[in-house]
């Protein structure tokens, strides 16, 4: 690993301190009106050359990550080539140049308000963007993760602070990064890493950061939030935070494929050890469903995981004997630690006992363990997703004949995730344009926006409106000319807006 000097190279986890932080945040602002100038083929360029880095570094990669990360070999590298993914998706996205969604309105002396003037609106990048990495996905979800390449696609420097979870994978992944983006030609100060718990806080409450994201624990997320919202000049956090992902199964489905869903069930929640946030740990199941031996025998076929940390490990014990303590129900598979490794775990307790102790059943328990609800009746189901919090997702495992059933629900589960499956599992978030990652807290802090996906982009940039500018001072992308040939949608006098390139 190199130290970094005040001209912009990456700092070492020993030698970072306040001085050197500064260094950073000060080439980083130095940054942002260069990248706000760049053409969507420059941010191109630099987005393909981050990713054929990456690419060609697998073999070195891979191992480190292994070795920090506790992750078996496939899922890394599949890991590492869903990050390359995401960073040529946005590289396209940038090229393409529709996120910056120009909307131009033309004089009008007959619009229908009063006389209309000339007004061009674009959106324009938020500034230096702070990226709290996240432990459970040391690729796709860290230092060159969507999050970064969704900022950098927008036109904005990005500072990551590493997770201590993995500091080896993320100092070499940075510096791989740095060098490609300066040598496709992104100025000093585009991307930068910095270490440790304090520095990042330091960091998140400096003014010269715009923006910052995060994903982790309901805990930490609050308090980087509430950092965020009493700065002298409060800023966008965008925090991924606790999601149980609730799955509810109708009597219906049970009847045509009870053994299926069972099995596809406990394939989801051991996913990963159960480390995933998208895990499904709270299933509603129809009472008399007869599958406990099933969901037993699948369960029971699950090996023990290695979690990603000794402090996870330790946390998903004390996590698991409190709830287990508290609910009583009946075990169809005890978590036990073996080799200090814990088992898949599967608790089942009744509609009752979740009303009564809903808070606790409702907490997201990270790790290889869920919980199985039984209702009763139509309405008790409809009760508990009217309690239930915020979630990433909410699956629906349902027959066609139950669309009477469905649409009388439909309207309460919207209220509670951002992604509503049907007959599917929540684990695995495919990076696509409609794709929704986010939801209602907890689960999120902004429900409005993304993590994954092209729409992700759209959390680091603000709209800007100029009115009555003469045509050469205006931004390339809002001038009649078009010089970066981007779709505008122009509203001509007496005329509907349109969407093409000029």
């Amino acid at each position: 690993m190199t130290d970094r000097d005040r001209e912009g190279a990456i700092v070492t986890a020993q030698t970072l301190t306040s001085e050197s932080l500064n260094s950073v945040l000060t080439a980083a602002a130095a940054a942002k009106p260069v990248l706000a100038a760049q053409s969507p083929q420059q941010r191109y360029g630099q987005l393909t050359a981050v990713a054929d880095g990456l690419d060609a570094a697998a073999e070195e990669l891979v191992p480190v990550a292994m070795a920090e990360s506790h992750l078996p070999e496939a899922r890394l590298r599949g890991e590492l080539r869903r990050t390359t993914m995401q960073l040529r998706l946005f590289a396209e996205e940038a090229r393409e140049g529709r996120f910056l969604d120009v909307r131009i309105d033309v004089p009008d002396p007959d619009f229908g308000s009063g006389p209309r003037p000339d007004i061009r609106r674009m959106r324009r990048p938020i500034g230096v963007v702070l990226n709290f990495a996240a432990s459970n996905f040391p690729f796709a979800f860290s230092v060159a993760g969507g999050d970064t390449a969704s900022a950098l696609g927008a036109g904005c420097p990005v500072i990551v602070k590493a997770h201590e979870g993995h500091p080896e994978l993320s100092a070499r992944t940075a510096e791989i990064v740095h060098s490609a983006l300066t040598g496709a030609g992104a100025p000093a100060g585009t991307f930068d890493i910095i270490y440790g718990r304090e520095i990042g806080v330091a960091a998140l409450s400096d003014d010269r950061v715009d923006a910052a994201t995060f994903t982790g624990s309901v805990r930490g997320g609050l308090a980087l939030a509430d950092i965020a919202a009493r700065r002298a000049r409060p800023i966008p956090f965008y925090g991924e935070l606790g999601s149980i992902n609730p799955v509810v199964v109708t009597p219906a489905a049970i009847a045509a494929r009870g053994a299926d869903i069972a099995q596809g069930f406990v394939d989801s929640f051991t996913l990963g050890s159960g480390q995933f946030c998208t895990k499904p740990g709270l299933v509603f199941l129809p009472a008399g469903h007869g599958l406990d031996d099933v969901l037993a025998t699948a369960a029971a076929g699950k090996p023990a995981g290695e979690l990603l940390t000794e402090a996870i490990t330790a946390g998903f014990a004390a996590r698991l004997a409190d709830l287990v303590g508290s609910l009583g129900g009946r075990l169809l598979a005890e978590s036990r630690l073996i080799d200090g490794n814990p088992s898949p775990g599967l608790l089942v307790i009744d509609y009752p006992t979740f009303e009564q102790h809903r808070n606790n059943a409702m907490t997201e328990v990270f790790g290889p363990f869920a919980i199985i609800v039984e209702y009763r009746d139509a309405s008790e189901i409809a009760s508990a997703i009217e309690q239930l919090e915020g979630s990433l997702t909410l699956t629906i495992q349902a027959e066609e004949s139950d669309s009477a059933l469905v649409g009388s629900l439909l309207s309460s589960i919207e209220q509670k995730a951002g992604r509503i499956l049907v007959n599917d599992w929540p684990t695995g978030v495919s990076v696509t344009p409609a794709q929704h990652h986010g939801g209602p807290y907890p689960s999120t802090t902004n429900p409005l926006h993304t993590a994954v996906g092209t729409a992700a982009i759209e959390r680091f940039l603000r709209p800007v409106t100029y009115q009555n500018f003469y045509g050469p001072w205006l931004p390339e992308p809002l001038r009649d000319d078009n010089p970066w040939n981007v779709p505008q949608n122009r509203s001509d006098a007496g005329q509907s807006q349109h969407w093409g390139r000029r």
